[in-house]
């Protein structure tokens, strides 16, 4: 193996291109990005840079050590045909890579809202995408976020914080319940309501109404909301569609890994927001859309092209985390439906908490809010070779 293809230029990208030198690695390592810009980190987009306290240099991935990897970038180009036989990678501008090996790192893009392109109507998912919501926010005026998951609550909070007046619809009655679970869902739903941003559960939104510009959100109820600006947070389709023939095994949930991100074919593997992957701590088929993932996966998936052992001690608890109306969430673990959750640390009516899931009376979950150093503590626990009982 003389050639690695990287495709892909965000964190799962440039985490696979380290570590396939990491671990010596010292042959051509070609790195394709869609967007014309080095790697980025995307969680600040929807706080710190959304609300202009840090710049895009802030924001970079890359540092000067980075140089001494040697990568050949090929930045605002887009695979369209992966062809494993031909060991080859082309590219939307009709270059042709070829590659002895390949890492699928293609990321995910945010979902649309179904059938409308009204101007004032954004998405969040790159710097070109957060400098626009940021100009539209400029003025004030009201804004409407469709789905109140962590995405669309941060940009909720970061927009309040703004001085804009902020309503948040959701088709489900209680946010966040399929991750949290219906008592901590409730808690995080309240912080909307004390950051001043109204909250509209329960309610699907029927359409946008405008002409030159969005200017209300039609409810399935037939209520209208006024809207100046509208951010759609329901969801990210991963990068896909362009293995079509490739041989890749993939579907809509995205490419298909065992943990250490191996595909079915030989010499590809996959990392990031683009794979459906096998959680060892789980044990089922996750989608990991978290920053934590990308850059684990990315690391083992290097391993395993390179024939090196990636299987870690012990299996890693999925993680993640989120700011928003100045609380700081964390979770790690995974969480089923029947997990019983218990506060084990703190209360929840200070926002200073640490509550764990268990399951057969052992922990496999946990989350915290503004608890960061009692969190880390639980953290471990999940990692131990068994979970401790919650007592």
């Amino acid at each position: 193996m003389r050639t690695v293809a990287v495709i892909g230029g965000s964190l799962a990208g440039i985490s696979a291109a380290r570590a396939l030198r990491e671990h010596g690695f010292d042959g051509r390592v070609v790195v394709v990005g869609a967007e014309d810009r080095l790697p980025y980190d995307r969680p600040p987009l929807s706080k710190e840079f959304l609300a202009d306290k840090i710049g895009i240099d802030d924001l970079a991935l890359t540092t000067d050590a980075d140089a001494e990897l040697d990568l050949d970038w090929r930045l605002g180009e887009t695979a369209v045909r992966l062809d494993p036989r031909g060991r080859s990678v082309v590219l939307a501008s009709g270059q042709e890579v070829a590659a002895d090996g390949v890492v699928l790192a293609t990321g995910a893009r945010a979902r649309p809202w179904p059938g409308d392109d009204l101007p004032g109507v954004h998405t969040l998912r790159t710097v070109d995408d957060a400098i626009a919501l940021r100009d539209g926010l400029r003025s004030g005026g009201r804004l409407v976020v469709i789905g109140a998951g962590f995405i669309g609550a941060e940009v909720a909070s970061t927009a309040r914080d703004l001085g804009v007046e902020v309503t948040v619809v959701e088709a489900e009655r209680l946010p966040l319940a399929g991750v949290l679970g219906p008592e901590l869902a409730a808690v995080c739903t309240s912080l909307h309501a004390e950051g001043g941003v109204r909250l509209i559960a329960g309610t699907p939104v029927a359409g946008l109404v405008g002409t030159d510009r969005v200017r209300e959100v039609r409810l399935a109820d037939g209520r209208a909301v006024p809207a100046d600006v509208v951010v759609v947070g329901i969801g990210a389709l991963p990068n896909v569609e362009w293995l079509a023939g490739s041989g890749v095994d993939h579907d809509p949930r995205g490419v298909w890994t065992d943990a250490a991100g191996a595909t079915n074919l030989p010499n590809v593997v996959a990392a990031g927001d683009c794979t459906f992957s096998h959680c060892a701590y789980a044990g089922v088929e996750l989608r990991q859309e978290h920053w934590t993932n990308a850059l684990q996966q990315a690391s083992a998936a290097a391993a395993t092209l390179l024939g090196r052992d990636a299987a870690p001690a012990r299996p890693a608890p999925p993680y993640f985390w989120s700011d928003q109306y100045g609380v700081r969430m964390q979770f790690a673990g995974h969480r089923t439906a029947d997990d019983e959750v218990e506060i084990i640390e703190g209360d929840p009516d200070s926002r200073r908490f640490v509550a764990g899931y268990r399951r057969d009376g052992r922990l496999v979950a946990v989350f915290a809010m503004n608890q960061p150093k009692l969190f880390a503590k639980w953290r471990r626990q999940l990692a131990a070779p068994a979970a401790a009982p919650l007592a």
